[in-house]
């Protein structure tokens, strides 16, 4: 499998060929790049600091170790919070000052695959102009390493995910006595990493008791695909139903895409997480004093648009990527935004997405409204999405690709900031080259599912002679 590169980092699976894969030596090449950068950008620090945190992956211990030694080696200082999600690493930035951040996790993908993320001074992925910076100093062929005086230390920080949650709890959305007095019963999802760990802690500080956890042993063996949608949570959707729970709450492994399981034991949707938290902050401001303006990829439901706008507000689309949203709601001046995936970004905590705040603002407004989530679920626009994928014969010019979609529906509304997105009254398609993986991800949305069906065979037959 190829090594992926892209503005926040490098992922991959570990083990095999250097530049190939995951190995010590693109770690390392990276490391110094980083550490460089930092060094440049902030040259009156003596030693800049950089948080440095893991999800619970089985190789994340050892690149750990190895990162953490790079960094010291480099001349940086370290603040070494061990196992946490990757919002809690981006608000230690925020709250210990540092000049950067490093998660290790994948995210998503399988068990062998792992990957360094990459935070500026703010807490936030490194945008393109930085990322661009970044690879150039990995091309640099004479590395010079500071002398013994000049190397960084460690400490270590062990209250980083108390800090996170104080955070959100002192947020005058989150309605902690209001989701106590509810009394919910709750399963948790969280395939064997660091939701384990934070999600309790979470629901305690919420006065939510009556919990349980599956997939709770932090070891990395994911107990199915890590990503957080519905075909991968029929056990979760099993232990509600058969429970009679209020609700089931699922996560990825670096807690920042967010999903839930209604009382029936349904799915409300990964592309409904963002729409409701967003209903939720966008109900509760004076419009005297507040623009309602909210912001998602191009890939996310229709259905935040048709809420927001229903509100008086305006919904903005960006480039897929965290960094994209977060770059379009600093522009607009967003109060809520996200992606469709699962990821809630409530700039008022910080600019990342965060699964913690995301349950908290949600179970706020479940207790606030006072009725079940199938109910809740009932109130917003019905939207069907279908996501897939195609895989082109090798050496296949992506950008030719696109540019012969578009001259195909050259009479529908186009959108090519990112791929190429086709906009119909009653419908949408979008294609785009992935950032983590080789392929074309392609997804589609209508009002039924069998709509979405016929635009994803109607590309797919369109595009047939690219993968012959």
């Amino acid at each position: 499998m190829a090594l992926i590169k892209s503005i926040s980092g490098i992922r991959g699976t570990i083990g095999g060929l250097s530049g190939e894969n995951l190995s010590p030596n693109d770690v390392l090449n990276l490391i110094f790049a980083y550490s460089l950068q930092i060094k440049t950008r902030f040259l009156k620090t003596k030693n800049p600091l950089v948080v440095l945190g893991r999800d619970g992956r089985k190789s994340g211990s050892l690149l750990h170790e190895f990162i953490r030694s790079s960094l010291c080696l480099n001349g940086i200082n370290v603040l070494d919070i061990d196992l946490a999600t990757t919002p809690t690493i981006a608000m230690a930035v925020i709250e210990h000052k540092a000049q950067g951040g490093i998660i290790i996790s994948a995210s998503h993908n399988p068990r062998d695959w792992n990957a360094l993320k990459l935070l500026n001074e703010k807490g936030e992925f490194l945008d393109e102009s930085d990322g661009e910076k970044l690879y150039g100093y990995t091309n640099k062929l004479e590395k010079s390493f500071p002398k013994i005086d000049d190397l960084g230390s460690v400490n270590y920080y062990k209250l980083a995910l108390e800090d996170h949650i104080n955070d959100i709890l002192e947020l005058k959305l989150v309605d902690k006595k209001l989701i106590e007095k509810r009394n919910y019963k709750v399963f948790v999802d969280a395939i064997n990493s660091v939701g384990a760990l934070a999600i309790p802690k979470l629901l305690e500080s919420l006065g939510i008791r009556n919990y349980e956890i599956i997939n709770s042993e932090i070891n990395g063996e994911f107990a199915h695909n890590p990503e957080p949608l519905e075909k991968n949570l029929k056990q979760l959707k099993g232990a509600v139903r058969k429970s009679e729970a209020d609700l089931g709450i699922a996560v990825d492994p670096d807690v920042d895409r967010l999903a839930f399981v209604d009382e029936k034991g349904q799915m409300f949707g990964e592309e409904y997480t963002l729409v409701v938290v967003a209903d939720y902050v966008l109900s509760n401001y004076s419009p005297c004093f507040y623009q309602k303006i909210s912001v998602s990829n191009l890939s996310s439901s229709r259905a935040l648009k048709d809420l927001t706008e229903k509100k008086g507000g305006s919904c903005y689309s960006a480039k897929v990527g965290e960094v994209n949203v977060v770059n379009k709601m600093k522009e607009v001046a967003a109060v809520i935004g996200g992606e469709g995936n699962g990821g809630v970004i409530y700039p008022e905590l910080h600019y990342g997405r965060d699964a913690l705040v995301g349950i908290a603002l949600f179970l706020s407004f479940l207790a606030q409204k006072n009725i079940s989530v199938s109910e809740l679920k009932k109130q917003y626009p019905k939207y069907e999405m279908i996501k897939d994928k195609i895989e082109l014969k090798e050496n296949t010019d992506i950008n030719e690709v696109f540019k012969t979609i578009k001259k195909e529906y050259n009479q529908e509304k186009i959108t090519d900031i990112d791929g190429v997105k086709i906009d119909w009254p009653d419908s949408w398609l979008h294609l785009r080259a992935s950032n983590t993986e080789p392929i074309i991800r392609v997804y589609a949305e209508a009002k039924n599912k069998r709509k979405a069906q016929e635009k994803i065979k109607e590309i797919k037959d369109f595009l047939a002679y690219f993968k012959e």
